[in-house]
């Protein structure tokens, strides 16, 4: 096992995959805080979410917390980032051949794609890092250029920093694997990330304009609240309940497809 995790991280430190996921993930770190802080007002309600963001309050920003609210705010575009990242991983071993090679070295299947899940999930933690490092360093400006006091700011810090990127990497696993299950399904990562941008910006959007009795139960919302250490509408145990379970199909469809698959076709 630990071989093919080795394997799976080596081809993960290519430069393109590297500079193309942390680059995606700073860039909405900075952007969101400096969205955020422009959009909600210090004194009124939180502005209406927008597709992929969900905007907290002016008390909730001027909280301890606050320095860190931009990553559960954008979870859903840190989500897709992820789920793009894990379908090219998942489905350029079918694409280039590889797919070939690397079972006849290991013909268990489970082996390889735990090892996988493994190496992505190790690699995505380093982009919760990054998304934290980021968003504390730029917060502060953000808060600053919109007109905000955060006074509360630093108070407990260690423990808020590691509750908000826990919070955020829990949330990006389900997304990665939701990401690996439809890339090793349909052996295409186009057909993933098409999936999940066209979800999170307009399928979730609409079914939250004509059901919003149900719109805080679908996969967007719940895993903004998992990234969010819960919500008024959903608690965190329900989102973690529901997270688990996502991550749970995600891998066994995986695994009933790649097991059954014949890969010389």
């Amino acid at each position: 096992m630990i071989g093919v995790i080795r394997s799976e991280l080596l081809r993960l430190r290519r430069r393109a995959v590297l500079f193309g996921w942390f680059g995606l993930v700073v860039t909405f770190a900075v952007l969101i805080n400096f969205v955020m802080f422009n959009v909600v007002d210090e004194t009124g309600a939180p502005p209406v979410d927008g597709p992929g963001v969900s905007f907290p309050s002016a008390a909730a920003l001027l909280a301890p917390e606050g320095i860190v609210a931009g990553l559960g705010a954008a979870a859903s575009f840190f989500g897709v980032v992820t789920l793009a990242f894990w379908a090219l991983a998942s489905a350029s071993d079918y694409s280039t051949g590889l797919v070939r090679i690397i079972v006849a070295a290991e013909p268990r299947r489970w082996r390889l794609l735990l090892g996988k899940w493994i190496a992505l999930a190790i690699v995505t933690a380093a982009t919760c890092v990054a998304a934290l490092a980021v968003n504390v360093a730029v917060a502060p400006v953000a808060a600053q250029a919109g007109g905000f006091s955060p006074d509360a700011w630093g108070t407990d810090m260690p423990a808020v920093a590691l509750e908000a990127v826990g919070q955020l990497y829990l949330s990006l696993l389900v997304w990665g694997s939701i990401g690996l299950a439809i890339a090793t399904l349909t052996r295409s990562a186009g057909v993933a990330i098409g999936v999940g941008v066209g979800y999170v910006l307009l399928v979730e959007a609409v079914i939250s304009a004509v059901a919003s009795d149900i719109s805080h139960w679908l996969p967007g919302s719940i895993l903004t609240a998992l990234a969010q250490g819960g919500n008024d509408a959903v608690s965190f145990t329900a989102a973690s309940a529901t997270g688990g379970l996502y991550v749970a199909g995600a891998i066994a469809a995986a695994w009933l497809t790649f097991q059954r698959r014949d890969i010389t076709d």
